[in-house]
């Protein structure tokens, strides 16, 4: 993972739930290029056609709010986000974006900063989010160790995939 993320921003409400994500029709789905092309189908519905790879998702408070589902940051990591910031995050929705390898940070306030379009860069090890634009920046406390960690493996399973390659080649020395 990248100790700076920079990308073009999408702009979301507060009380954005997993199903203006991802409607939950699409639930049997598991194709991840079948899923990006519903993501925001209703919420933001230009999204699917025209996010690019590394775009950042700027939302209000309360970002994932509603089921628990996994397949929102599915979706959201199959369409490429790099990065989603927020007011504040539904617990749960953030640590599932965390184990899916999307760096996801909560900071008061930046929201605010940002219109559709705008530039944002992020300095995870200095807790920083900048407008590129305007200049005005939001700071946050930088994630714990461990969650750097699953985000630079790319997600919890990679990172119980290389743990274990690593304790298997260990063994069998």
């Amino acid at each position: 993972m990248r100790d700076v993320i920079e990308g073009r921003v999408w702009t979301l409400p507060g009380d954005v739930d997993t199903d203006q994500i991802i409607s939950g029709k699409y639930l049997t789905i598991i194709d991840p290029n079948e899923l990006k092309k519903h993501v925001f189908e209703i919420a933001l519905p230009e999204f699917a056609a025209n996010a690019n790879e590394g775009d950042i998702l700027v939302a209000g408070v309360n970002m994932g709010c509603g089921s628990s589902r996994e397949h929102a940051p599915a979706a959201l990591r199959a369409i490429g986000v790099g990065a989603v910031l927020a007011d504040s995050f539904a617990r749960i929705y953030f640590r599932n974006s965390i184990n899916l390898g999307i760096p996801t940070i909560e900071a008061p306030g930046v929201r605010a900063l940002f219109e559709k379009g705008d530039i944002a860069r992020i300095e995870m090890g200095a807790g920083r989010i900048q407008n590129l634009r305007t200049g005005s920046s939001v700071s946050f406390p930088p994630l714990p160790a461990h969650l750097l960690e699953l985000l630079e493996a790319g997600g919890l399973v990679e990172k119980v995939k290389r743990e274990i390659q690593a304790a298997t080649t260990v063994s069998s020395r």
